[in-house]
């Protein structure tokens, strides 16, 4: 790309980064991974990205007294119908897109920390803000674009995308959710990873023509040419901002044990570095999520290892590391 042709986005030029730790667990119903980002942070994260050249600042939005103190209560009440903590949820999300949307602005690089994968109503609202055309790249074994009349939980982790792209704007939504634009379009979303979709999602992906890349689609084409149509599905003339949410039961749980909706059958750890090395190659990443670590639910410490190192490891290649 000529220098004149160069994105005004290109954060990995100016290599300023924001760390936005989001330690929320009111997506979903597993206590500890809230604790995904301090784990991280302990295995080093923050000084393996300056080690790479990236000016790290740290962001905290959930520190908010409000929210620690609800978040230490007991929400059994925060329900809507049969959806729960949506005031929770909706609280929380809205001060991590404040916090993302304002390091965007700053010329920081937010790569957020979670967290259960609600999270992500806040950071790609905020993403949205600033860069309206944004691709969104959904790495997940699951869908996430459950509404809130075809969740059989109700937990709300299940339902970021539908949020993200205003599904639920025909009908009654919860006050504390009102705040999300909802200016996601469907052809500005590729999923990858996918194998444990319900029923109701896959209804939506259909009737919306979403692109998804499950991993029958990873096992044909290969992991390379997956990433390709994927991007070439949201950003076909490969010049637009990119943003990458990355939940880490898109790997396989041999890898990635310790986290809260397992699904066999999943990347390859090399599978899932390669992702996000190729994205960092592009130069359009603008935004990176890592969710759903959960060291909670390991049955013994290397498990613990295993999952945080897998999640640092991601976040690394999505921000320049190489093998060589």
């Amino acid at each position: 790309m000529d220098a004149e042709q160069a994105p005004t986005y290109n954060y990995f030029k100016n290599k300023e980064l924001a760390l936005v730790l989001a330690p929320f667990a009111g997506g979903q119903g597993h206590v500890g991974v809230e604790n995904g980002p301090k784990y991280m942070l302990q295995h080093g994260l923050e000084s393996q990205l300056q080690e790479l050249g990236w000016k790290t600042t740290i962001e905290r939005p959930l520190d908010n007294e409000s929210i620690v103190k609800k978040m230490l209560q007991d929400t059994s009440k925060d329900a809507y119908g049969h959806i729960k903590r949506p005031n929770l949820v909706g609280e929380a999300t809205e001060l991590i897109y404040k916090t993302v949307k304002k390091s965007l602005q700053e010329g920081k690089f937010p790569l957020t920390l979670g967290g259960d994968h609600s999270i992500a109503i806040g950071t790609v609202s905020g993403v949205l803000d600033k860069f309206p055309d944004a691709g969104l790249l959904w790495i997940d074994a699951h869908a996430d674009i459950n509404t809130l009349e075809s969740t059989e939980s109700g937990n709300l982790h299940g339902c970021p995308v539908s949020f993200l792209m205003g599904l639920d704007k025909d009908n009654e939504c919860p006050e504390a959710l009102k705040w999300v634009p909802g200016n996601l379009r469907p052809e500005k979303i590729a999923y990858i990873g996918l194998r444990d979709i319900d029923a109701g999602e896959k209804k939506i992906l259909r009737e919306l023509g979403i692109k998804a890349f499950s991993m029958y689609h990873v096992d044909r084409y290969g992991i390379n040419n997956v990433i390709e149509m994927a991007l070439k599905a949201i950003n076909p003339d490969g010049k637009g901002p990119v943003m990458c949410s990355y939940d880490v039961d898109a790997v396989d749980p041999l890898f990635v044990p310790a986290t809260g909706t397992p699904v066999r059958g999943g990347l390859t750890l090399r599978e899932a570095l390669f992702l996000s090395e190729r994205l960092a190659e592009t130069g359009d990443l603008v935004a990176l999520d890592v969710v759903e670590c959960n060291p909670a639910l390991a049955t013994h410490d290397l498990h613990i290892v295993d999952t945080i190192s897998a999640g640092c490891a991601i976040a690394r290649c999505a921000l320049g590391e190489t093998l060589i």
